[in-house]
């Protein structure tokens, strides 16, 4: 079997905080004899993953995800657990491992603010050892993947945010990292700039074959490029697999979308036991039933109502991914 680009072995971190009560003596007291709590951002994270994937890490705020991220490319140290990234340990931070990675966080930026995007990534270019004719043949690529030619030549404060976005992914690429970190790449966005950056991400990804594990709070971003999900929740790893699969696994109903006949529609619906109604307008009802009863409510349906056309389908995975929240575990 093919050694994983990224192995992660009981990852831990644990930060300690220091405390206090309000008031002005506590405030004194904490001086003299400071009081401190551990928190644990992670707790024993296991995973692997393997060349050319694109990973979903999710999870609600603070579960963990920026954590693991700033772990995996050697910004914290960890507290206990192993990391290999490509060969390296991400925290030696050795010249050879940066030249391997790239991590673009939505909201920071690595553009210099006065000066146009093609002055700094000449710069990126030279911090790099991109040889010049790579450096063309690369920067030439990108710029045309995602259409900021005309881009190039203005001021970083010039720009809107998706336009500012499309340099941060061209600088992070400009070297050809062979692990891409993207922490809330379309933070922000409207929906046309994320459906075009989703393209560019997943289109560079065949062709080069990146590496990528994408935190967002966006699920169209993750379902639109990556097969597979890492769910995080206060710091422990619930879930590892396709999404599909969570929703399976999660979700113990399921939910049946019916267009009824508008000429024999007169409004009496009996629904059987153990359906509840998710949604109603004139002529459409959404359902939703329990997953082992589906195929007999189904058929049970289509005797007692006017039917014209009828899907069985999965609750939306953002509705399993609330879920997991609220109760924490799997």
């Amino acid at each position: 079997m093919e050694t994983p680009i990224i192995n992660v072995e009981q990852l831990s971190k644990t930060y300690r905080v220091p405390v206090r009560a309000a008031g002005l003596k506590a405030s004194l007291r904490s001086f003299i004899r400071p009081q401190y709590d551990d928190i644990a951002a992670l707790r024993d994270v296991t995973f692997s993953i393997q060349s050319g994937e694109m990973v979903g890490l999710i999870g609600p705020n603070g579960a963990g995800k920026t954590t693991t991220l700033k772990l995996l490319s050697g910004l914290l140290h960890p507290s206990h657990g192993s990391v290999e990234v490509a060969g390296f340990i991400p925290w030696e931070r050795r010249p050879a491992y940066l030249r391997t990675i790239s991590m673009v966080l939505g909201n920071k930026s690595q553009m210099l603010w006065d000066i146009p995007p093609a002055d700094s990534f000449r710069v990126l270019g030279e911090i790099y050892a991109v040889p010049q004719a790579e450096f063309h043949q690369t920067l030439d690529e990108l710029v045309d993947l995602l259409d900021m030619r005309e881009l190039l030549t203005k001021p970083v404060r010039n720009l809107s945010l998706g336009e500012r976005m499309k340099c941060e992914l061209t600088a992070s690429l400009l070297y050809r990292p062979r692990v891409l970190f993207l922490d809330e790449p379309t933070l922000g966005l409207d929906v046309s700039v994320q459906l075009r950056l989703r393209r560019f991400l997943a289109d560079y990804n065949r062709r080069s074959g990146v590496t990528v594990i994408l935190t967002s709070h966006y699920m169209a971003d993750v379902t639109a490029l990556c097969p597979r999900v890492l769910l995080i929740h206060h710091g422990r790893l619930l879930f590892d697999g396709e999404l599909a699969e969570l929703a399976r696994k999660m979700a113990p109903f399921k939910q049946i979308r019916l267009n009824l006949d508008t000429e024999k529609n007169n409004g009496d619906l009996p629904l059987p036991a153990g359906v509840d109604m998710v949604e109603r307008d004139s002529n459409s009802l959404t359902l939703r039933v329990p997953r082992a009863e589906s195929a007999g409510i189904t058929a049970r349906l289509l005797q007692t109502l006017p039917v014209v056309d009828l899907t069985v389908e999965d609750p939306p995975v953002e509705s399993v991914i609330d879920q997991v929240y609220s109760g924490g575990e799997l």
